[in-house]
């Protein structure tokens, strides 16, 4: 994990109502005896309503978005910042590259004009020199 969330995760208990060591870090009320306030965690599609839609739709995000869009956003990062394929693959917990790159990881729009324009130069370069 990286330190940095390490940190906020730590600095999230410190201010947390339910700080216990068996409690979830993100832990819900729940309707049941008090003695198990703290011992159920948030339900994610709650989360996934209540907060990431509605932040992604102030941002201007019109798509639907879920988990899966998060992991699909993960692999795509991973693989623009030149993270390996075999790096990836084991973060996401893939069985196989080819499912990391063929179905999770998508070129981004700059990295394909970059990959344009070095083809280009390549080729003026050429004419140039010819």
């Amino acid at each position: 994990m990286d330190v940095r969330i390490a940190k906020l995760l730590q600095e999230w208990r410190s201010v947390s109502k339910y700080s216990e060591s068996q409690h979830y870090v993100f832990a819900t009320d729940s309707n049941r005896a008090s003695d198990q306030r703290g011992k159920q965690p948030v339900s994610l599609a709650k989360i996934m309503q209540h907060h990431i839609q509605r932040v992604a739709c102030a941002v201007g995000i019109t798509k639907k978005i879920g988990w899966h869009t998060l992991r699909h956003t993960f692999a795509t990062s991973l693989h623009h910042n030149g993270e390996g394929i075999k790096v990836v693959q084991e973060l996401l917990r893939h069985s196989s590259c080819r499912i990391t790159m063929d179905i999770y990881a998508q070129a981004v729009n700059i990295d394909k004009r970059k990959a344009q324009s070095r083809v280009v130069e390549d080729f003026v370069n050429e004419l140039s020199s010819a």
